[in-house]
């Protein structure tokens, strides 16, 4: 789901950057209430959790890949859409700067779609399908893991349309391609977000908003985030994703390749050189603290004067 360089054309990449940019300072304002001193940890746990489990790529079909994009789970868990948005922007652009994963003239097509799009897609179909299931907090998993699927599906044809819009592929071949595969990516989302809701429901209910807004330790999550982050993420599918495979069967994958503006760092593809493996590991971990350090320093900025 991640644009590359040079997938989009120029207007849209600004077009696109300004309607982020608009709707990230909105959003600074918007989720205050999400925030302050015992909220600032679960915002920052929340990003690097996100930002680990998108390492991981599972396989789906014909030899693609997809994964967690997380903006309804970010949603939810923060209790706000405002709030996830923040916490989607924040990976997307620690990705992109560190890791050269998503394009840096993309980056507000990649807002857009992830952390606009997405988060605000599952976050009112997670509360339509709440009413519609009789307000039961133990059907919240059900909800937002069919919200979560439908959210990656909508995404994707936002980036279709954007690739349309930038002469890269037509609108009748992209827009099937695209929102074909991700309705297979989109089941791996439900399933992730489900499953993850209800192991927190059972497990670490003051993780999620509610009346225990008590944060009962470091441990468990860390700990989770270590796992993902420095081991299952070595279990990554090798396969392209859903917009990479798009890309190759529709033949524009080399305008990637032609256009790559890259921040000099060791870390692209989430690779150190010369350490294969434990290269990916300590990649995974640094990205994960930096998304934790940032998410906080954030919740710290924004919080509430009486927070």
């Amino acid at each position: 789901m991640h644009i590359p360089d040079g997938f989009v054309s120029v207007p849209v990449a600004g077009a696109t950057g300004l309607v982020s940019l608009a709707g990230l300072l909105i959003a600074s304002e918007r989720s205050q209430a999400a925030f302050g001193v015992r909220r600032a940890p679960i915002l920052g746990l929340t990003t690097a959790f996100i930002f680990a489990a998108q390492m991981i790529n599972f396989p789906v079909a014909g030899g693609t890949s997809g994964h967690l994009l997380g903006g309804t789970l970010a949603a939810i868990v923060l209790g706000s859409p405002w709030a996830g948005m923040l916490c989607i922007a924040t990976v997307l652009i620690i990705q992109a700067v560190l890791f050269a994963d998503g394009g840096i003239t993309a980056l507000g097509a990649n807002i857009l779609n992830m952390a606009i799009i997405g988060v605000w897609v599952g976050w009112m179909l997670t509360q339509t399908l709440q009413r519609l299931f009789g307000g039961s907090k133990g059907r919240l998993p059900l909800a937002a893991g069919i919200a979560a699927a439908v959210s990656v599906v909508v995404a994707a044809i936002a980036c279709a349309i954007e690739l349309a819009l930038s002469g890269t592929a037509p609108i009748g071949i992209a827009l099937p391609a695209m929102t074909g595969i991700h309705i297979l990516i989109g089941i791996g989302e439900g399933l992730i977000t489900g499953g993850v809701l209800t192991y927190l429901a059972q497990a670490r209910p003051d993780l999620l908003p509610g009346e225990q807004q008590e944060f009962r330790g470091w441990l468990v999550p860390v700990v989770s985030i270590v796992l993902v982050a420095g081991i299952f993420s070595l279990a990554a599918s090798a396969w392209p994703d859903g917009l990479e495979r798009v890309a190759e069967d529709l033949g524009f994958i080399k305008l990637g390749e032609q256009v790559r503006i890259a921040v000099p760092t060791p870390l692209a593809d989430y690779e150190i050189p010369g350490l294969g493996a434990i290269g990916t590991s300590i990649a995974g971990l640094v990205g994960s603290a930096v998304c934790f350090a940032i998410a906080f320093g954030i919740a710290k900025v924004v919080r509430p004067k009486n927070a």
